[in-house]
């Protein structure tokens, strides 16, 4: 649950594969492996119903390293918002990097040009403290402090949450920590 000190937020970023959706270490390269985790999709309608904007924030290198092309990645993209609609839900704005991690770019994430994007977009730049970002990656979460937001963890992704945990509360020793988005998105409208 968020403390007194944290406020009732008005947008909630998400990463989208590990949080939204099952990931892969072989990436998702169709709509036919695109698959919501159990209770993420209604998450987002919750969140919706409350009045909080969502955007999605998340790295698609498969793009950049030629795996996936733009075409496949919208079929995909739309799939995603199609099902999130049907239950009720909305998504107010999507940030995604194309791009390979030796591209140099700085929108990829641990980078927060992704995150300063969807808070220009949902006008909130100068709220940064009623913004969460939900994320399954050390990365997700150095992109949200490099931004002056607050990040909130779900263990739902691939990689080692006991680990990725570990090493964030180096950070943040506070730094919550969810089994999935549904649960955080339980704890967040509680508050």
């Amino acid at each position: 649950m968020l403390t007194s000190k944290e406020t009732f937020p008005k947008a909630i970023l998400l990463d989208r594969d590990g949080v939204i959706n099952f990931d892969s270490p072989d990436y998702i390269l169709s709509p036919e492996q695109w698959r919501p985790i159990p209770g993420s999709l209604e998450a987002i309608a919750k969140l919706t119903k409350a009045g909080i904007s969502v955007a999605i924030i998340s790295n698609q290198s498969a793009v950049g390293r030629g795996m996936l092309d733009d075409t496949t990645f919208q079929n995909i993209h739309s799939k995603m918002l199609l099902s999130i609609e049907a239950l009720g839900g909305r998504i107010d704005h999507v940030s995604y990097c194309p791009h390979a991690p030796s591209d140099g770019c700085t929108c990829r994430k641990p980078l927060p040009g992704m995150v300063l994007e969807a808070l220009l977009a949902l006008k909130l730049s100068n709220e940064a403290q009623h913004v969460y970002m939900i994320g399954d990656s050390l990365r997700d979460m150095q992109a949200a402090w490099a931004a002056n937001i607050s990040g909130i963890l779900v263990q739902s992704g691939y990689g080692d949450a006991t680990d990725i945990l570990a090493k964030a509360r180096l950070h943040d020793p506070h730094i919550q920590s969810y089994p999935n988005l549904e649960a955080a998105v339980c704890s967040i409208l509680k508050h």
